[in-house]
């Protein structure tokens, strides 16, 4: 290797496979690699999608996703882990024993419960094994405002409902807690913002960017973690690394392509 070029942190996303390419493990691939960070992969789901809609999904197990994991951590260092869509108990255990284990950092937990287009893509049980295994190994959780309501099991109307459900979701063992905005729809003045709450333990920063009428929204969750746990990876604390990664996909969907019959993908 020529002693020059400077090695890359290696993330691990541990998703679903949207075959469209906007969400899931290939836009968290290309998340960590505009952050200079090398990507790995273990595939939870091999879902059937477009930019219209979920229309079904083949669950991998809890053995197909460690034989996935293992070779991997055994073979480079690991210096970040984003998970998404985990669809059964058995492959959130298994994550959560892989994690562990290994001691691995840096873990940001995406608690994917839903598409954009409203197909369910967990069931209560597997929710509740990802809140009780998961939540607690977890260096951020990073819910939108309707996870954050089935999570929480409150209705959020508020700021203060916010914080409301972030103390929820610390009692349930989450450290710090990212609650994306976008559903919000705060007025400020005659413009919408684009506000995010961020929770590093008790203390709130709000995190306010422009807010874009698009329906070029495909993926943006999974783009958003794999982009903050790149970030980490590359030395950034918590809060900047959000921050960071909170302005790369507003210029995503900025400058988003546009493709696809229904939510086009984002700029990635």
């Amino acid at each position: 290797m020529n002693p020059e070029v400077k090695k890359q942190p290696v993330c691990l996303s541990i998703a679903g496979l949207d075959p469209s390419g906007g969400a899931g493990i290939i836009a968290d691939i290309k998340a960590f690699r505009a952050f200079g960070c090398f990507g790995t992969a273990a595939v939870t789901s091999i879902t059937f999608q477009n930019t219209q809609g979920v229309f079904g999904a083949v669950h991998q197990t809890a053995e197909s996703v460690r034989g996935q994991i293992r070779p991997v951590l055994d073979d480079m260092p690991i210096a970040a882990v984003k998970t998404g869509m985990l669809p059964t108990r058995e492959v959130i255990s298994e994550t959560a024993r892989s994690i562990a284990e290994n001691k691995l950092k840096n873990i940001i937990v995406d608690p994917v419960v839903r598409s954009t287009s409203g197909f369910d893509l967990i069931d209560d049980r597997a929710l509740r094994s990802l809140i009780d295994e998961l939540f607690p190994l977890a260096d951020l959780v990073t819910p939108n405002i309707p996870e954050a309501e089935r999570i929480a099991g409150i209705a959020i109307h508020t700021e203060s409902d916010v914080a409301d459900a972030a103390a929820v979701m610390r009692a349930m063992g989450a450290t710090n807690i990212l609650i994306k905005g976008g559903h919000f729809g705060e007025k400020r003045g005659v413009g919408r913002i684009a506000r995010d709450f961020l929770f590093v333990g008790e203390t709130l920063h709000c995190l306010d960017g422009e807010y874009f009428e698009t329906t070029a929204t495909h993926g943006t969750g999974c783009t958003l973690a794999a982009a903050i746990a790149a970030n980490l990876a590359i030395g950034n604390d918590l809060a900047e690394a959000v921050a960071v990664a909170k302005r790369f996909v507003a210029e995503a969907i900025r400058t988003a392509p546009n493709l696809g019959r229904g939510n086009s993908p984002i700029n990635i």
